[in-house]
């Protein structure tokens, strides 16, 4: 396990946080125990814990998120962290300097954490195998690789509203062959136990091979909704939206955006959730986004314990 998965120190504790892929079933539960027993602190009228007081978080995030670089900040300041937003676009690295070197003047100002979001799949791993033993490194984001956190807080808004993994059948809808945050949620539903994971999209969006991701392919809306329990929106970025993969947005939506017809076909209490930020009117019809059946919202609130969680436990302080 050690040599497969470089985020887990030689006792096969979280030590970064890279991947969902490979992490064992407990470890992904306790990451959702410790994030459900922080979710109280963000109704407090002061909205912070102590586990964090004196560390020093770093946010590195060499691609724009605005959504994500925010909550990893709030998450830190309510652990007390002090939080450190690097503004790549005017640091050294536009100057030349090296990603590696970069990590090493800051960890020289005694950094405790990175949380990293780069465009370049497996920079985060890069940065964590290169720093030093005490420094933890959290992917907020690699490439088209890997956006664990994504999924950790959609697992969580899973258990919430239904209770329960086992028996579940779940949809991803959209663009599953650019997407890290599907690659991360497959990874992390199949290892909790879920029935059936399907992915549906045109054959233009999907990865060569996706089925031996553990997942079933389906190409109609209709066929691949019929009796879901969940149905996860992907967001069509806007730059596959013409040449070869998509003939128009519109045609999209026309055929796999999500509207009250076609959900029609999954279960009566399904839910509808999406990572953000959304498309109206591309993936998804708003009123199928603000209906009974949306946690879109929920999402965001848990995303913030989720956050909370995973840090705390990098560091040991929630056990």
């Amino acid at each position: 396990m050690r040599k497969m998965n470089p985020q887990l120190d030689r006792h096969g504790h979280l030590h970064h946080f890279l991947t969902t892929e490979y992490l064992p079933k407990d470890i992904l539960l306790h990451i959702l125990n410790v994030a459900e027993s922080f979710l109280p602190v963000n109704k407090r009228e002061v909205k912070k814990v102590p586990l964090l007081r004196g560390k020093t978080v770093f946010n590195l995030f060499f691609e724009a998120s605005t959504r994500t670089r925010t909550t990893f900040e709030i998450a830190a300041k309510r652990l007390s962290a002090d939080v450190i937003n690097v503004n790549i676009s005017t640091s050294a690295q536009v100057k030349g300097e090296s990603l590696l070197d970069t990590v090493s003047n800051l960890s020289a100002m005694h950094a405790d954490m990175f949380v990293v979001r780069h465009a370049e799949s497996g920079a985060p791993f890069l940065i964590a195998k290169h720093a030093a033993p005490h420094i933890h490194v959290i992917n907020a984001g690699d490439g088209s690789h890997a956006h664990p956190t994504q999924a950790l807080l959609d697992m969580y808004t899973i258990r919430h509203f239904k209770k329960k993994f086992e028996g579940l059948q779940v949809a991803i809808v959209g663009d599953v062959k650019n997407s890290r945050v599907a690659r991360s949620q497959i990874h992390a539903l199949n290892i909790l136990g879920v029935n059936e994971i399907r992915v549906i999209a045109p054959k233009t969006l999907l990865p060569i091979a996706v089925e031996k991701l553990g997942v079933s392919v389906y190409h109609d809306m209709e066929q691949g909704l019929k009796d879901a329990d969940v149905v996860i929106m992907l967001r069509l970025q806007k730059e596959r939206m013409k040449g070869i993969y998509l003939p128009s947005s519109q045609e999209f939506y026309n055929t796999y955006g999500l509207t009250p017809s076609k959900l029609s076909a999954a279960k009566s209490d399904v839910i509808v959730m999406h990572p953000g930020p959304i498309n109206r009117g591309v993936e998804i019809d708003s009123f199928v986004a603000d209906g009974n059946s949306s946690v879109i919202l929920p999402q965001v609130t848990f995303g913030i314990a989720v956050r909370m969680a995973v840090m705390s436990i990098l560091t040991g302080q929630s056990k």
